[in-house]
């Protein structure tokens, strides 16, 4: 099957502007996960076919391992593209988020853009 390429710079920026999902007396952390592992999701054929591309924003929920517990869509330009974005993002690893010099849990909004001139 087709697969699209997640853009390097796309998950980077989304990194670097992602935003804590929950904020307490500080930061949630001091250095952000680094991505390990990012298989690219898979184009749905039927938006492939039909020349659509897509952006979606998912909240992902990463654990003081790197491993991916949880993720859901928060906002996306076409539901069509929200169960490859969310079933390619729960395979990803990531070097964990620290705070003080140890990992801890973290949620991020990465957004997965679905371009179909690169697919």
């Amino acid at each position: 099957m087709l697969k699209i390429k997640v853009i390097a710079e796309l998950l980077v920026i989304g990194l670097l502007c992602a935003t804590p999902a929950a904020y307490g007396e500080g930061p949630a952390f001091d250095v952000r996960p680094t991505p390990i592992k990012t298989p690219p999701p898979e184009y749905p054929y039927s938006l492939r076919r039909d020349g659509i591309s897509g952006i979606v924003a998912v909240k992902v929920e990463i654990d003081e391992n790197g491993a991916v517990t949880n993720c859901s869509v928060t906002k996306s330009s076409n539901s069509g593209f929200d169960d490859a974005a969310v079933k390619a993002v729960k395979t990803w690893k990531f070097k964990p988020a620290q705070k003080d010099g140890s990992p801890v849990k973290i949620s991020l909004v990465i957004p997965i853009k679905f371009n179909i001139e690169e697919s």
